[in-house]
């Protein structure tokens, strides 16, 4: 089914409507992240899935602060000149994580290239302490791209998160209008040192920006050839005025056919759909095998 055009300002199709955050377990997350001054690419980010997730008492956290040293045209957090690294963070987290009494955590991070480490060491010192803390919780990094230097990224496997996801994002011609100050294949580059260092990867792409669909396959395509183990692809949703619009809104049925795709490339969990993004049910990309099964049963229910 083809995808449909929209204006900026047109209302958005029934399928991208969320539900409110409510319930004593978003309460509750909310409490935990504003007693421990804790930043969240839920709220930084207006993430449409924020009510679902924090009901269920998982959230991602955002450390490094909420100033990014990058403009990209797509992200809602800040861009500036961010303030001192606090180094009492990686406790912070790792304590609202042990108080969360969450089985899985996410983390991601803002860009900070104005550090000569690029900030790699308050992540590698925030994954030991949540794993310290909190030996039975599985954890998912979401990583900048440390502009490719080896030592950084070697940083992050040293640590052994679970899973370490760096996004795409978008496909290659688009990048240098999307991600203003990253570059496609440095980023192919640094999934492929991840998954070389034994980790198992994850990326992400955002829909309607102006891509063609078989920008879209060659982009699935070019993160199966580099290993990749996890993708998600979802729909990009305008932050605020100032941002990149909206091109189209792409149809369930697309992003189906875009699942079927990855999954014949090999790619061992495909997550598609317009409200996905890159920590939507996180918990179980860190299960080998449980995507394609998941989507046997998924195949044979929409045939049926």
């Amino acid at each position: 089914m083809d995808a449909v055009i929209t204006e900026e300002r047109q209302k958005k199709p029934d399928w991208l409507r969320v539900k409110l955050p409510i319930g004593e377990s978003y309460r509750h997350v909310r409490s935990l992240v504003d007693t421990h001054k804790l930043h969240t690419i839920c709220e930084s980010g207006n993430c449409p899935n924020m009510g679902e997730c924090w009901g269920e008492g998982t959230a991602t956290f955002m450390i490094l602060g909420n100033v990014c040293t990058r403009s990209c045209g797509f992200c809602a957090v800040a861009t500036g000149r961010p303030e001192a690294v606090d180094w009492d963070e990686p406790q912070r987290v790792a304590e609202a994580i042990h108080l969360m009494k969450v089985k899985h955590a996410v983390i991601t991070s803002v860009d900070r290239d104005e550090l000569p480490d690029g900030g790699s060491t308050i992540w590698f010192n925030t994954i030991k302490a949540v794993k310290a803390l909190n030996p039975d919780t599985t954890l998912e990094t979401l990583i900048p791209d440390f502009k490719g230097f080896d030592d950084q990224i070697q940083r992050i496997v040293d640590a052994a998160p679970e899973v370490v996801s760096h996004n795409i994002e978008t496909v290659e011609t688009l990048t240098r209008k999307v991600r203003i100050q990253a570059k496609y294949w440095r980023s192919m580059e640094v999934l492929r040192k991840l998954k070389q260092g034994g980790m198992r990867t994850k990326s992400g792409i955002m829909l309607g920006l102006g891509e063609t669909k078989e920008e879209v396959i060659q982009t699935i395509r070019d993160l199966a050839d580099n290993g990749v183990d996890v993708i998600t692809i979802g729909q990009y949703l305008q932050p605020t005025k100032k941002h990149l619009p909206v091109q189209r809104f792409v149809h369930p049925d697309e992003f189906f056919e875009y699942k079927e795709i990855g999954y014949g490339l090999g790619i061992d969990y495909v997550e598609s759909g317009p409200l996905v993004r890159s920590s939507y049910h996180s918990e179980k990309h860190v299960i080998p095998g449980y995507g394609k099964a998941a989507w046997e049963n998924e195949k044979a229910l929409k045939n049926s």
